[in-house]
């Protein structure tokens, strides 16, 4: 993996060459190009150093276009999937598909890497860390292939060792920053981890001579016969479980069986180590991490706001002579329609005027650096349409008892009833389907449900409710008619006879419980605990990365180790299956308790047993099996795995997900929301709030949205209104900006930096003395 910082703009990208027509009114193609690339890079904060030549400036957008992007995930997936069809395999393949395959990846992975290097110049390419891992990546897989392909031919005993580098183009590919500062969090945090665990292993390794000395010549035995406590290895392998609390109580039975004095020193060690020395590492990590991920965010933010001025001097003018340059709207408008193509006229013009809030016609420096930031804020634009009902009947549908219908299906009192509703049929749920009543009252409940979804088509305008991102409506409707559907062919099934399948029965059985998830959305509570889970989801989807590539890693290095010692039966009365096709494992706990199908056999057995092991629930159990049927050092890959993942990994985690959930719950908007929604409600185009509450749906709602109808007809409200989606965030990188938001300098744009203080264009991670 490559550790370069990739936090900074390239000082030489365009800072030491001609801007084209800067500061000259005119503009060509190739000015608008150029400005709206830097204005994307700020808002997505891509700091790669492309040259800004015209034909550079080109392959660059064709470089940062969706397709390519697309194609190139689909590809790495497709890599990282062969281990599911190369032995030992799931699904076996010729060698030679696989090979053909993995050559294709290759080419595509190296054409890729060839277009990065025609957009950024030389110099810096060979000069980044993360295209030299990918080259060497490239280079030992088509080693490994050719030498592996040779000892197959020749019959030969082979190893496909470089399986266990192929999640490195995952994490070193350009768009895989968010990836690649995880790994840096961890790097970050290891020092001061590294100090923490000596001296908890200090402990571990003082307790455990203890216990020898106190408990090793007593002649104790544990449950199965074996000498308690009297090998010092053993010892330190068993309190080092304890820790975890896997083996807890069953290895202080013994001891607490001769003398209950001995728990006293069982309860002392799990309070010092698992409890205190635990505690002591979240807190360390999540010390560090915030640490270092806020100095990380400053740089990125300062590297965000240069990439800003770079734009805006490729757009500014002189408005009169010895006057400061500006950005005229004509050109303003133009660089946002080539960045985000997708918002409309109206929400463009909205931009502006937050921009440009003294109605001048141009904007300074500082207003423009802010663009960046301003479309990262999620705006819902809302259409209000009138009903078709209200156009083809407006004297029924206007009409005193239809206006008094509609009030009634937007009052509070009418989600309340159908929360009861939902409640109550979770009860009919639980009880036995076989009773009559019970079963026919799903026929009531489907019945009250349709009416629901009628009501709000009655009130509501269809193209409104069906909008693109109204999630409950589609989930509602789809439950209702799915299991309406399922519950019609489920009955007409069992009135012919002869019907024996569970497998319509279930599919129903699964719909009914589903319903009951839309209660999550009447519960304030609970409403803000999953809406805070879905704001912060892409950056814990990049924790899930993380894993991946850590487990993917493991499971190459597991299958080569313990492929095929352990092995499942299907036939549980095969004399194998006792002991799982080992006789070593002949009367051990792990072929007692029928582990056999944890194995390292395939990719899939692999990544399971990885996931049990994470959990730590028996996970001594598991390695001692390993250890058993290889040697006892095969313990020292699933202890390396614990510390890696469940010590490390996992508290990072919980760190990011304790400073999000603070953020969610205590930060206020910042002042370019406010500005904005100010904005909005001096144009007299916001949304009322009790008509569009805060829930499930503005959370997962991203782009244009439809209204509908007018709530009350008689009221003229305006075709087109905002929402300001206050706590959404369009990147992962805007999370971390508003987590750090308080200490950030809003004047600092990066432009005194010393071009020759960094010659390779890169900066060097933060660093810090000891706190």
């Amino acid at each position: 993996m490559a550790e370069k910082s990739e936090n900074f703009p390239d000082e030489s990208a365009g800072k030491d060459k001609e801007i084209p027509n800067g500061g000259n009114s005119a503009k060509t193609k190739e000015d608008f190009d150029l400005a709206s690339v830097y204005v994307s890079d700020a808002q997505y904060n891509r700091n790669i150093y492309f040259d800004t030549s015209p034909q550079a400036v080109r392959l660059y957008l064709l470089y940062n276009h969706w397709l390519p992007k697309v194609l190139l995930y689909f590809f790495i997936l497709v890599v990282l999937s062969l281990a599911v069809f190369e032995e030992p395999a799931v699904l076996p393949l010729p060698m030679w598909a696989t090979m053909l395959v993995e050559l294709l990846c290759v080419l595509v992975f190296t054409f890729r890497l060839a277009h990065y290097a025609r957009v950024i110049p030389r110099d810096k390419f060979w000069k980044d860390a993360k295209n030299i891992c990918i080259m060497v990546v490239l280079m030992l897989t088509m080693v490994d292939m050719i030498i592996y392909g040779s000892l197959k031919a020749a019959n030969c005993y082979a190893l496909r060792w470089s399986r266990v580098l192929r999640p490195l183009l995952l994490v070193n590919v350009t768009e895989g920053r968010q990836l690649r500062r995880a790994f840096r969090s961890i790097r970050n945090a290891l020092p001061q981890i590294f100090y923490v665990f000596l001296l908890f292993m200090f402990s571990v390794l003082m307790f455990s001579l203890m216990a020898l000395k106190l408990l090793g010549k007593r002649g104790l035995t544990t449950i199965n016969g074996a000498p308690y406590f009297t090998n010092y290895l053993e010892i330190v392998f068993d309190l080092y479980v304890l820790v975890t609390t896997a083996n807890s109580p069953d290895v202080m039975m013994p001891a607490y069986n001769s003398s209950f004095f001995f728990a006293i020193f069982f309860i002392v060690y799990i309070l010092i180590n698992t409890y205190i020395f635990m505690s002591v590492f979240l807190a360390v990590v999540y010390n560090n991490y915030k640490k270092y991920l806020k100095e990380e965010i400053r740089q990125l933010v300062r590297a965000k706001r240069h990439k800003m001025v770079r734009a805006f001097a490729v757009l500014q003018e002189r408005r009169e002579e010895g006057g400061e340059p500006v950005v005229t709207q004509a050109n303003w408008n133009q660089v946002v329609r080539l960045v985000r193509s997708d918002i409309s006229n109206a929400h463009r013009e909205l931009l502006w005027s937050v921009c440009d809030d003294k109605n001048q016609g141009f904007i300074g420096k500082v207003a423009f650096v802010q663009l960046a930031d301003l479309l990262n804020i999620e705006v819902i634009t809302l259409k209000t349409r009138p009903h078709p009902l209200q156009r083809l009947c407006p004297a029924f549908y206007l009409s005193a008892p239809s206006r008094l219908l509609c009030r009634m299906v937007q009052h509070r009192a009418f989600v309340i009833v159908y929360d009861l509703i939902i409640l109550v049929n979770a009860v009919f749920i639980g009880l036995d389907e076989e009773n009559p009543m019970i079963a026919n009252s799903e026929w009531v409940f489907l019945a009250l449900y349709l009416i629901e979804i009628l009501l709000k088509l009655y009130v509501f305008e269809p193209r409104g409710f069906f909008s693109r991102h109204s999630f409950w409506n589609w989930f509602d409707t789809i439950i209702v008619v799915s299991a309406l559907i399922a519950t019609i062919v489920n009955s007409t099934l069992k009135s012919s006879g002869g019907y024996t399948s569970r497998q319509i029965l279930d599919i129903v059985f699964i719909l009914r419980v589903l319903r009951l998830i839309r209660v999550v959305d009447s519960i304030k509570r609970f409403r803000t605990i999953i809406n805070t889970l879905i704001r912060i989801g892409p950056a814990i989807l990049t924790f899930g990365q993380l894993i991946i590539v850590v487990y993917y890693v493991f499971a190459m290095v597991g299958m080569e180790l313990f492929k095929n010692k352990v092995r499942f039966f299907e036939d549980p009365s095969d004399p194998a299956a006792a002991n799982c096709g080992n006789a070593l494992l002949t009367g051990t706990t792990f072929a007692q308790l029928h582990y056999c199908k944890n194995n390292f056999n395939n990719v899939v057995s692999s990544f399971i047993l990885l996931v049990e092991l994470t959990v730590v629930n028996q996970w001594h159990v598991l390695s001692s099996g390993f250890a058993i049927v290889t040697h006892m050092s095969a313990r020292i890959f699933f202890v390396f795995f614990h510390i890696i993942v469940v010590i490390v990994i996992i508290n990072i985690f919980v760190a990011f997900v304790l400073e999000a959930f603070f953020v969610e719950y205590s930060v206020d908007k910042s002042d370019l929301q406010t500005s904005l929604e100010k904005k909005i409600e001096e144009l007299e185009l916001a949304v009322e709030q009790e008509n569009l509450q805060d829930n499930l749906v503005d959370a997962m709602e991203t782009i244009d949205n439809d209204l509908g109808a007018d709530q009350s007809p008689r009221e003229k409200k305006p075709s087109l209104m905002f929402k300001i989606a206050s706590k959404r965030y369009r990147t992962v990188d805007a999370l971390l900006q508003r987590m750090f938001e308080a200490d950030l300098d809003p004047d600092d744009f990066a432009e005194n930096e010393d071009p020759n203080a960094q010659t390779d264009g890169n900066f060097a991670n933060p660093t810090f003395s000891s706190v």
